[in-house]
């Protein structure tokens, strides 16, 4: 077997090596996204009320940070300006 036959081989070998590959890749995402479900309105609904508790709890806290924030913004930004 000449050289060239020889790498001609092994490169075919190798391409049909990474196409089961790629089908195994395939064939297993396709089962993934069929096992899965999705996520239920009810669940939806209860993270939506928990982080609204959240918000209702730490409201004023939250305001006190978001106006930190922003006053730190503004007085930076006036300096950079300047």
């Amino acid at each position: 077997m000449t050289r060239e036959k020889w790498i001609a081989a092994r490169e075919k070998r190798a391409v049909k090596r990474a196409e089961r590959t790629a089908e195994k890749r395939l064939k297993g995402l396709g089962a993934f996204l069929q096992e899965e479900e999705g996520m239920g309105t009810v669940e939806i609904i209860l993270i939506t009320v928990v982080l609204i508790g959240l918000v209702i709890i730490f409201k004023t806290q939250l305001r006190a940070l978001v106006q930190t924030v922003f006053e730190k913004i503004t007085k930076d930004s006036n300096t950079v300006m300047s």
